[in-house]
């Protein structure tokens, strides 16, 4: 009789990346990827982030010994503004959809929410009459679709460089609001800085991150021990 080999299982951070990806698939998103190592003018510049921002300071961002102009990419917006610079030089024009899942790196300290590494999946829209309730309708379905019916998911405003106006959106987790990501309607400046006419076309775009969603998913304690090589992580 021949032994039964024992089947190993999908990483928890897996399934939430493959489950997210087959949502946002499914309502017309197309994926793009881009590098994890980029230069200062896809990560900062073209998104409209200021020379003083304090997300380009060395507590945020990894900048690469010997050249000024790599860092470790902060966010898969980079992705966005490559997406959109090849799309006009190849002659294409908006509508289209996109959502960029990877990693990205950020220089802070680690807790129960937060690592040096994590996983984002950008999402970007852009068309002529695209506004914040059809942004506010694409994450709710997705939250829905990846954690029931019954998901408790909040709006709030905020600020950020490349999106105007701003909100980011919390769930509810052991009782208490955990925020999850931040997203917006595209500024014009990142618009035009890939070739876009602003005027003409508009559009929306979110960067969650997926180890918090992982964390509410399976009722986790901690986010920490999904990069710590323990098989036992496996069984969630």
């Amino acid at each position: 009789m021949e032994k039964e080999i024992k089947k190993g299982k999908e990483h928890p951070l897996s399934i939430i990346i493959n489950k997210s990806v087959k949502i946002f698939t499914d309502l017309g998103f197309e994926i793009a990827t881009g590098p994890e190592l980029e230069n200062i003018w896809h990560n900062f510049d073209a998104l409209n982030i200021p020379k003083d921002h304090p997300a380009r300071d060395m507590q945020d961002t990894f900048y690469i010994k010997g050249e000024k102009d790599k860092v470790l990419r902060t966010h898969t917006s980079n992705v966005q503004i490559r997406y959109m610079e090849n799309l006009v030089k190849s002659g294409g024009k908006p509508p289209f959809a996109i959502i960029a899942p990877g990693k990205c790196f950020r220089n802070e300290a680690t807790d129960a929410t937060h690592e040096m590494q994590f996983y984002q999946i950008e999402g970007l829209m852009i068309g002529e009459d695209i506004n914040m309730a059809h942004l506010k309708g694409v994450l709710s379905h997705f939250y829905k679709k990846m954690l029931g019916d019954d998901v408790d998911l909040r709006f709030r405003p905020s600020f950020f460089p490349f999106t105007e106006p701003s909100i980011e959106f919390d769930l509810k987790f052991n009782g208490k609001w955990l925020e999850i990501g931040g997203a917006g309607m595209v500024h014009p400046n990142v618009l035009k800085n890939c070739g876009i006419d602003s005027d003409k076309y508009q559009g929306f775009a979110f960067g969650p991150g997926l180890e918090r969603l992982m964390v509410i998913k399976y009722g986790m304690p901690d986010i920490r021990p999904a990069y710590q090589g323990d098989l036992r992580f496996n069984q969630f």
